[in-house]
């Protein structure tokens, strides 16, 4: 089994979790997201982060607005809708079960094995 495969399975299960996260500190521009990705190792790059912004607005979770900029073509800022505060939220609560159930899991499978 390919464990680099199973490794990048892991992180697109929670990186919905992770950019949601990561806009509630502030509203955020696209490569601000994956700046803060790749300094958790979480490596991800434009062609995977833009469709997943399109879904998470389309599902009413973030909103953005367009700001102009000195170094270019404006930029699109990404915050997140009340929706969306609630769904992190709802997130964070399942995060922290799974954190807890797996915990539970692979110390019974360390003592045992």
């Amino acid at each position: 089994m390919n464990i680099e495969k199973t490794k990048v399975q892991m992180r697109k299960g929670v990186l919905e979790y992770c950019i949601l996260s990561i806009i509630k500190k502030g509203d955020a521009y696209a490569s601000d997201i994956i700046d803060e990705l790749k300094k958790a190792e979480m490596i991800v790059v434009e062609g995977t982060l833009y469709p997943l912004l399109t879904r998470l607005k389309n599902d009413n979770l973030l909103q953005y607005r367009w700001e102009e900029s000195t170094a270019g073509p404006p930029r699109k800022y990404y915050a997140l809708t009340d929706e969306g505060e609630t769904f992190l939220s709802e997130l964070a609560d399942t995060w922290n079960q799974l954190i807890e159930a797996v915990g539970k899991v692979t110390k019974e499978t360390h003592k045992n094995g």
